[in-house]
């Protein structure tokens, strides 16, 4: 059972993992063993509430596809356990980092002493540069 929440939680049931062979160097071993894990997750048809589904269809994260599932592939180990354990990490973190809330941007206007300072050191700026010029008599 995958725990999100002291409320929230997804049964084994609904998560499909398998065991695949790990891609990249190995020697002989990485073709003998299937270390790697793909962890598959349908949104629809779990048992998260309807918030959390929502978010994570709202998600443009390229481990979720049009069908609305999760895909994991987890070969950073070199035992399945490990393995399993990450992609089972990834999936909570996809979950949780969904289901946070961004704080309402407001819009801020720039006080009255900092608008005069900014006035006055344009100006002091100004009669400086205007004072490097040719002198006259």
């Amino acid at each position: 059972m995958l725990i999100l929440s002291n409320h929230v939680s997804v049964p084994d049931e609904e998560i499909d993992l398998s065991a695949i062979r790990a891609q990249g160097a190995g020697g002989q071993n990485v073709n003998k063993v299937s270390s790697a894990v793909h962890l598959r997750f349908d949104i629809k048809s779990s048992s998260l509430p309807a918030f959390y589904k929502e978010r994570l269809l709202a998600l443009k994260d390229q481990r979720i596809n049009k069908e609305g599932v999760i895909i994991i592939k987890a070969q950073q180990f070199r035992t399945q356990e490990k393995n399993r354990e990450d992609a089972l990490n990834r999936l909570r973190e996809l979950i949780l980092a969904a289901t946070v809330v961004q704080k309402a941007r407001r819009a801020t206007k720039p006080t009255r002493g900092s608008q005069k300072r900014r006035m006055d050191s344009k100006t002091k700026r100004g009669q400086t540069k205007s004072l490097r010029g040719r002198v006259t008599d």
